[in-house]
């Protein structure tokens, strides 16, 4: 790498946290050629830099580092590189980039930070090519980098001269890389903003080779495995005869407390697993829905050692109230249940292990792999597929280890793979939580609240302290319990947020209704509140985003309108930098409740890509109405109670509302945006249920509640 190169590195890491390497990736195949692209594929590729590749014709091919969960980071940071480069977006070619730690940072698909921290980096790699593209023409007719302005990648001089980047691409590379570049003004952005199809659409559509399930090299063994079928359980011994048996089964293999079997195809791996005789013992407790319940429950009732945040005194405050207001929110574990399931295929040999398969943390599970076969990690490469769902589950890459030790053991490529029932029985889960409301009022106003948490191997408020309402109360505390458990759980979409946001707000309607104010004004009130009297520590949140959200999303909806059958409910929540707020409409229909309508209001700085960034939020809608309606994940004896779909409900299409999206305009950095509209969906849903039978929701599901025989 030469000394440019190295300059360019320091550069953008330091601009944008982002590592880059220049290299060469001359003849790779591009994932994705549109039918759209006018230029003809070119003989020769010419590098800049991790991102960017340009062909002789003037086509371009641009690297995506982050995995692609459906999101559609494969599309939309692609175009913010394209952007600054001011090449035409027929002419772009994508291509996933492989896992590789010099190149880039972060190749992380979580926390919906893809797009916010690649923002600066992906800017600055495509404002660099294109400068030294500007250069290479200054040289060429020996003019002013004022003299040449570019679009569509074609450079053009001021007397009416044109050079495409194809024509200059050679000549530019070798140029020194600078330190310093101009990125474009919002105001002048000419792809961000404008809607892109997925660059991998027609492919899902014509059933190419995308996800990890369609992974497969030739004499690879198909792998499943047999975990054990409770929590708590460990293997005493297995008799692997009748397995054996079966045509087509090539190996059993002991790994653990589980037990690998190797066929030629996956449906004779699932019949020699069958096959096997298991003896399992119990190790641990063996714990149940009820135990879950109980404990959250009894933990909710005390105050913990050291509390989250103390603004004032809570105490004095409840002491001195008029009234108390106490309510107990309650939600079960959650599956992630993908629509993949999981999978993963490795090749370890001496040399090291070759991985390939669906992933969200590729470095690192590159590291944990590493440390399982007890090489370098850099004898361990990853290469990542399209992942068909992955809501967290895919963070943690258990399978892509199992299939590791596997390959090892057995001393050849195998692709491991998940049956539903696999996933359900032995998955990562969203913790089961509880949350204690209690507020205190005098003389009309509240004057304390106290929340307490109770959450299975974790704490789920305790990295959010800085919430609302805190700022506006001034005797306001937070208590944490974190509850051990032989449960794994792990971050499920919108951790922390998916399902503290639904108690919250729910909790919020009711104080509103306590209080004779309408539910939008008492919002509006405690954020005023933060301005004109703060108090306490700092808050994480802008009150002037928050209630721009709140009173957009009330004007758009005609909020507080009398609808002839209609019944609002109001929510608004802050997570993952972005605010979001949600008005759900419902309607009796044969004496049910049915949601009909979401309006929902954004506000995510500027918008990449915005047919994308609306799937992004109509996905995270339906998913938070799905599962606060329906999911209800049980256990008994330390095993789940719902082995497939036929057990676990999700919410079906023709239960989806129609769902309207504005976008507050704006030229701020982009935030997240994968997660943020499921956490208030549950909230808005639930006050609007509130509003049609008058029935308060204290737990999820709520299709529990409803179907309660009254009295």
């Amino acid at each position: 790498m030469n000394t440019d190169r190295r300059n360019f590195l320091k550069v953008l890491s330091v601009a944008g946290g982002g590592m880059l390497v220049g290299f060469n990736i001359v003849g790779c195949k591009s994932d994705t050629v549109p039918k759209e692209i006018m230029k003809a594929f070119p003989k020769e590729w010419i590098s800049f830099d991790a991102f960017v590749k340009i062909g002789e014709t003037g086509l371009v091919t641009i690297l995506s580092p982050n995995p692609e969960i459906g999101q559609n980071i494969k599309t939309s940071m692609p175009m913010i590189i394209a952007e600054e480069l001011d090449v035409a977006w027929k002419d772009v070619v994508v291509e996933q980039a492989p896992l590789n730690t010099e190149w880039y940072t972060r190749q992380v698909a979580g926390g919906s930070q893809s797009i916010r921290k690649g923002w600066d980096s992906l800017r600055k790699a495509g404002a660099t090519v294109r400068h030294m593209l500007v250069e290479a023409a200054t040289k060429k007719w020996e003019c002013t980098a004022s003299d040449c302005t570019t679009k569509d990648g074609i450079i053009t001089h001021t007397d009416g001269r044109t050079l495409g980047y194809g024509d200059l691409a050679s000549e530019a590379s070798k140029l020194t890389v600078p330190e310093k570049v101009t990125l474009k003004d919002p105001k002048d952005f000419r792809i961000i903003g404008q809607s892109k199809k997925n660059v991998d659409l027609e492919g899902i559509l014509t059933g190419k080779s995308l996800f990890g399930m369609d992974y497969k090299e030739e004499g690879m063994a198909y792998a499943v495995a047999l975990r054990p079928p409770a929590f708590g359980q460990v293997l005493e011994s297995v008799d692997d005869t009748e397995a054996r048996k079966v045509n087509g089964v090539t190996d059993v293999i002991k790994f653990g407390d589980k037990v690998a079997v190797l066929a030629t195809n996956t449906w004779t791996a699932m019949k020699g697993k069958k096959a096997l005789k298991a003896v399992w013992a119990q190790k641990e407790k063996a714990e149940s829905s009820a135990y879950h319940s109980k404990t959250l429950v009894e933990h909710l009732q005390k105050k913990s050692k050291k509390p989250r945040r103390v603004d004032g005194n809570v105490d004095k405050a409840f002491a001195e109230s008029d009234e108390i207001i106490d309510r107990t929110y309650e939600a079960p574990f959650l599956p992630h249940a993908c629509m993949e399931p999981m999978n993963f295929f490795a090749d370890v040999t001496a040399e090291g292990a070759r991985m390939v398969g669906p992933i969200q943390t590729p470095e690192w599970t590159q590291s944990r792999i590493a440390k399982l076969l007890e090489i370098d990690k850099e004898k361990v490469s990853i290469a990542m597929t399209r992942m068909g769902g992955g809501f967290g589950r895919r963070l943690y890459g258990d399978f892509a280890l199992e299939a590791a030790e596997i390959s090892s053991l057995a001393k050849k490529p195998v692709k491991l793979v998940f049956s539903r029932e696999d996933d359900m029985l032995a998955g990562t889960y969203r913790p089961a939580s509880a949350y204690r409301f209690k507020v205190g009022i005098k003389d009309g106003e509240i004057t304390a609240y106290h929340l307490t948490e109770a959450c299975f191997n974790g704490e789920m408020f305790g990295t959010m302290p800085g919430n609302f309402p805190c700022g506006a109360i001034p005797n306001y505390r937070v208590d944490c319990h974190k509850i051990e458990s032989n449960i794994t759980t792990g971050a499920w979409r919108a951790p922390y947020a998916n399902f503290l946001a639904f108690a919250e707000q729910a909790f919020l309607d009711e104080l509103a209704q306590k209080l004779g104010k309408d539910a939008v004004q008492l919002r509006l009130e405690l954020l005023e509140k933060t301005k004109t009297q703060p108090v306490g520590e700092e808050h994480n949140y802008e009150v002037d985003k928050y209630a721009g959200v709140i009173k957009r999303a009330a004007e758009v909806a005609d909020w507080g309108k009398a609808k002839s059958g209609v019944h609002q409910g109001f929510c608004a929540y802050f997570s993952h930098n972005t605010y979001v707020a949600e008005v759900a409409e419902v309607e009796m229909e044969n004496d049910v409740p049915v949601v009909k309508k979401i309006i929902c209001v954004v506000d995510c700085g500027i918008v990449i890509n915005p047919i994308a960034a609306i799937n992004q939020i109509e996905g995270g809608i339906v998913d938070g109405i799905g599962h606060a309606m329906y999911g209800d994940f049980r256990f008994e004896d330390g095993q789940t109670q719902s082995t497939n779909y036929h057990q676990y409900r999700l919410i079906r299409m023709s239960e989806t509302p129609e769902i309207e999206v504005h976008f507050i305009e704006s030229t701020n950095d982009p935030t997240g945006l994968g997660e943020p509209t499921l956490p208030p969906a549950g909230g808005a849903v639930a006050n609007a249920l509130f509003a049609a039978t008058k029935k308060r929701f204290y737990r999820q599901p709520f299709l529990s509640v409803l179907n309660e025989t009254p009295g």
